[in-house]
């Protein structure tokens, strides 16, 4: 295994954990406060990688900041689903469930005509099994917090397509910090219109903002970045599709959340499902994966 590699393993596992910092920041922020707090932190702790990575190609200033308002509007929105969703929901569903997006882009991307191979559909449909078992309850019920983490997943798949498009005109960095401040204004404004964020609040919650905020995103944008210059873009997919793992582990053992055999049985399809979509091609095909 080599050092790219171990990046790409420690850019999953940073993100995996994250779910578990989430939840527990909400212990005295609520979700709208907590966002807030973490995208500020996120765009700060994003600065001074421009000193370190340089855009080499020339900016187009247009698509640069429109495509940051459309991308950190759906970044906003899928976090803020995501967070709320925790709230009813355990780490681990929450993160086998956001883990979709790498399934469903194909599907949207049917609609906005993107040619999608055979065996991608395969894995699509092994996916959906797996969400089925993991949300749908005997009376095809679905959990408030399952349902709320879906349609965040929705906003999710808009984020990767609307990246993947942008890629093409504008460097990475600049448009993360871009959409960054887009989600802190955001996310700020619906913090000061429906919570009441404290000093006391943020102070209790520090650890988990800072983690949430600088390691999944300035340190694991790094790791991502480093690694990806050295992996093909499919198997960087397949490596960064493990958050979901993570994600359990990190519920499991910081949090003491034990899966039933059922959902144990939809994680694995989905798992499948994740690995089978983005099984390396002849010719590889770069897959945008989203910050967590």
């Amino acid at each position: 295994m080599s050092i790219a590699h171990i990046f790409l393993w420690a850019t999953a596992a940073i993100w995996g954990f994250a779910f578990v910092a989430q939840s527990v920041g909400m212990e005295s922020l609520g979700p709208h406060s907590f966002n807030a707090v973490r995208f500020l932190l996120a765009t700060l702790s994003l600065l001074p990688l421009l000193l370190i990575f340089k855009p080499k190609q020339p900016q187009n200033n247009r698509n640069l900041w429109l495509g940051g308002l459309a991308a950190g509007s759906c970044l906003f929105l899928g976090f803020t689903c995501q967070q709320i969703g925790l709230q009813y929901t355990t780490a681990g569903n929450a993160g086998f469930i956001t883990s979709m997006y790498i399934v469903f882009v194909p599907i949207l991307g049917l609609i906005l005509g993107h040619k999608t191979e055979k065996h991608t559909w395969i894995g699509v449909g092994l996916a959906l099994i797996g969400l089925y078992s993991l949300t749908v309850g005997p009376n095809l019920s679905i959990n408030k917090g399952d349902a709320i983490a879906l349609l965040g997943t929705l906003f999710w798949t808009g984020h990767v397509l609307i990246i993947g498009y942008l890629s093409r005109a504008v460097s990475a960095l600049p448009l993360s910090i871009v959409q960054f401040s887009v989600a802190t204004i955001l996310a700020t404004i619906a913090a000061l219109t429906l919570e009441t964020p404290t000093l006391e609040g943020i102070k209790i919650a520090w650890w988990p903002l800072v983690y949430a905020g600088v390691a999944s995103s300035g340190i694991a944008f790094t790791l991502q970045t480093l690694g990806q210059k050295n992996v093909s873009p499919s198997i960087s997919a397949l490596i960064l599709s493990s958050e979901a793992v993570f994600a359990v582990l990190g519920g499991w053992i910081f949090m003491e959340e034990v899966l039933s055999t059922r959902a144990l049985i939809g994680c694995g399809f989905i798992m499948t499902g994740m690995i089978i979509s983005q099984w390396p091609r002849s010719k590889p095909v770069t897959v945008k994966a989203a910050v967590s």
